[in-house]
């Protein structure tokens, strides 16, 4: 072989071989680099996006009571918890003067006693957001009483409520009178809610189910009515008297009954119209419920006037006659007295029939007693869980005082409460010992109590979480690190990138590969 032809030969070939080597590095380059930064970008755009909250959401409810109307203001996630919204209290109003049940006479004068309240609502609630908050007015037993007793009367209350809150920058969405049933397991569902019973939060501070946690009875005492609302021993066998609840994708079967005339204001509305009935004097009463050296003079329609009165109103009734009340202080009578208020002959001695005549299975497990419960009890400068010695010891020593020693005796002293606090401990002990039959074993189980945090226990939180099963949730809003479209084009474009690398490897190789059969072919066809 001639080694000038050789070189001479092979010179081109190794620069064409170097010529097509470095390209191809190029193109490998870029193909590895975007391939890489297609998967960066992909992984990036997945675990660095932003789940963003909707926002809050706000309701507002109304508990429209027999003795005064109290404003709750709620916010909750806008994106919901199984379905239920997680709701919290943000705001408590009570607006002035009476419930709204005493305007049966003038339901036009009812709406400017809101302004005040509805005025201190606007500026807690963000301005944006009025229009889309909901408005619910729940009215209780005083109205429930009023529709019984002047069904067009409380019609004119409730068109009255209707058309002040018409013309408020919220969304109204009626104003209507619950039952009693409805009222006892909305107060159950907000005790149990507030006791972290429905839900809890877990160390990813996520929220989940309580793991085997029992749920608690409710006890409610209201100006007209009260409630009791538990989870039987058995369900099945008192289906009848159950009301099921689904909360947060669980359903509970709760037993509820509420009892009307039976609330705080109507019971002792009963028990003077008695007193009258058994006094021989129609102008002055002895009542032993109230404290030594007190004196009042109330009209007849203040007691006798009432759906819950009717039977026991004397014959000679004059609505605007005064009768004169004079206050004993005898505690053993008082009790005696408020015992004539439950008819227990209704039940023929069955065990599972308290009082009147009404079925209830036995009472089981923790209870919270709140509203008249708790402001009676905080009276007797009792708290939270106590023997029933101890309340029976205080119950006795607070009758047996002076009018003048109780002005000293109360933190709060307000005449119209102050007077009656011995007879609402002597209902309460009869009501709960005597007709709900809780004993001295039990009555520790009780606890009284006003709120759990910064949440009033009452019956509206747990009508608010039953609304927000019917308010739609709002979508997360997903906030991603690179916008949609630059993210797509990104993609296309190292995707394309990549895409002509490899055809472009691909081409090299098979130009490649052609040149090295030339070059075999050149080499056998040399001559020597």
């Amino acid at each position: 072989l001639n080694p000038f032809t050789f070189h001479k030969c092979f010179f081109p070939f190794c620069c064409c071989r170097m010529l097509t080597r470095i390209p191809s590095v190029v193109a490998q380059v870029f193909l590895f680099l975007s391939i890489v930064l297609v998967i960066a970008i992909a992984v990036i755009q997945i675990n660095q996006q932003q789940i963003l909250s909707p926002g809050l959401k706000y309701g507002i409810v109304l508990d429209a009571g027999s003795s005064r109307t109290t404003v709750y203001v709620y916010e909750w996630p806008a994106e919901k918890e199984n379905d239920t919204g997680v709701v919290t209290q943000t705001f408590k109003c009570n607006v002035k003067g009476p419930g709204i049940s005493s305007y049966e006479s003038s339901p036009g004068a009812l709406a400017k006693p809101f302004d005040d309240c509805l005025n201190k609502v606007k500026e807690r609630i963000p301005a944006h957001l009025h229009k889309n908050t909901s408005v619910y007015l729940g009215a209780t037993a005083g109205m429930r009483l009023l529709r019984l007793q002047n069904e067009s009367a409380a019609n004119e209350v409730l068109a009255s409520i209707q058309n002040y809150f018409r013309a408020q920058p919220f969304e109204f969405r009626g104003a209507q009178i619950i039952t009693g049933p409805e009222e006892g397991v909305y107060g159950w569902i907000t005790a149990n809610y507030l006791m972290g019973n429905f839900l809890e939060r877990n160390l990813w501070r996520t929220w989940v189910h309580p793991y085997r946690k029992e749920t608690v009875g409710a006890l409610d005492l209201g100006g007209a009515s009260t409630q009791i609302s538990f989870i039987p021993e058995d369900s099945q066998e008192h289906f009848n008297s159950t009301l099921q609840v689904k909360l947060y994708g669980y359903n509970y079967n709760v037993y509820t009954h509420s009892y009307p005339c039976y609330g705080r204001d109507e019971a002792e509305k009963r028990l003077l119209a008695l007193l009258l009935q058994k006094s021989n004097a129609s102008s002055s009463v002895d009542n032993p419920c109230y404290p030594q050296n007190y004196n009042t003079s109330l009209t007849m329609k203040y007691f006798s006037g009432s759906l819950c009165t009717q039977s026991l109103r004397p014959a000679n009734y004059y609505p605007n006659q005064l009768v004169n009340f004079q206050g004993t202080g005898d505690p053993g009578l008082c009790q005696e007295m408020v015992s004539l208020l439950f008819n227990s002959t209704a039940c023929r001695d069955r065990e599972d029939c308290p009082f009147n005549g009404i079925h209830q299975p036995k009472a089981k497990g923790n209870f919270v007693a709140f509203s008249g419960f708790y402001y009676t009890i905080n009276a007797l400068n009792l708290s939270g869980r106590f023997s029933l010695d101890d309340f029976n010891s205080s119950m006795w020593f607070f009758c047996s005082q002076s009018w003048g020693q109780l002005q000293f005796m109360l933190p709060k002293f307000e005449e119209i409460y102050a007077r009656s606090y011995c007879f609402s401990a002597n209902f309460i002990y009869y009501l709960l010992v005597h007709a709900y039959n809780f004993n001295a074993e039990t009555w520790p189980q009780i606890h009284f109590q006003k709120q759990v945090g910064n949440s009033s226990i009452a019956w509206s939180l747990g009508y608010m979480l039953s609304l927000t099963n019917m308010i739609p949730a709002e979508g997360k809003l997903i906030q991603l690190p690179l916008k949609p479209p630059l993210f797509a084009g990104l993609l296309v474009f190292l995707t394309a990138t990549a895409l002509l690398c490899l055809l472009f490897l691909v081409y090299l190789c098979f130009v490649s590969h052609n040149r090295k059969n030339v070059t075999r072919v050149e080499h056998v066809f040399i001559p020597e």
